[in-house]
């Protein structure tokens, strides 16, 4: 009598192209709150007030800040890879004259990404702060707001962020890739 091997549910990725196709045709509504990560559709969840306010100040302080020196975006996406565009809630991108209309922005286009973690901080950084870090994002912050704590991700080596800080209600952080930028990040964790 032969043995049988017991296998799992055969998962199907989809590819970006495919991913956009899904979105062209209908298949993902418009205001889909939806990001690929890996080869899958994943919901993101609902964005609160307390998220809302924080990117919100994020913008305004980033926009204030680097001025010309780099693109700020606010809840758009990078693609990564042919299986992964997830939407940060806040990019700083290497600055372009157009903007990234001729081409989507990469991992290695970024200069700071930053999540905003009110009911996924274990997602961010178990899951999606290693996917940046394999696809050369360079620094990533996640405001880690029931904590009241900023997680610095940087010193990107090969594939792998080699510091990682936890800064509770911090105060003056710079920007690793724009020398002379520094933000107060005291407001975001006034209550």
């Amino acid at each position: 009598m032969g043995m049988q091997m017991e296998s799992g549910p055969q998962r199907h990725r989809i590819t970006v192209h495919d991913y956009h196709r899904m979105a062209e045709i209908g298949v993902l509504a418009p205001d889909a709150r939806v990001e690929l990560i890996e080869g899958e559709i994943i919901d993101m969840a609902p964005i609160g007030k307390d998220h809302q306010s924080i990117v919100d100040q994020l913008n305004r302080m980033l926009v204030l800040a680097v001025s010309h020196d780099a693109i700020v975006r606010v809840q758009g996406s990078i693609r990564l890879s042919q299986w992964s565009e997830p939407e940060p809630d806040v990019v700083l991108l290497a600055p372009r004259a157009d903007f990234y209309r001729g081409e989507f922005a990469l991992g290695t286009d970024t200069l700071l990404v930053i999540e905003v973690s009110d009911t996924t901080l274990r997602y961010d950084r178990d899951i999606k702060v290693p996917l940046y870090a394999r696809h050369g994002v360079p620094e990533v912050w996640i405001v880690d707001v029931q904590n009241d704590a900023l997680l610095v991700y940087g010193d990107l080596r090969d594939g792998k962020y080699e510091r990682h800080v936890a800064m509770e209600r911090p105060a003056n952080t710079g920007v690793a890739r724009l020398p002379g930028v520094t933000l107060d990040l005291a407001p975001l964790f006034a209550s």
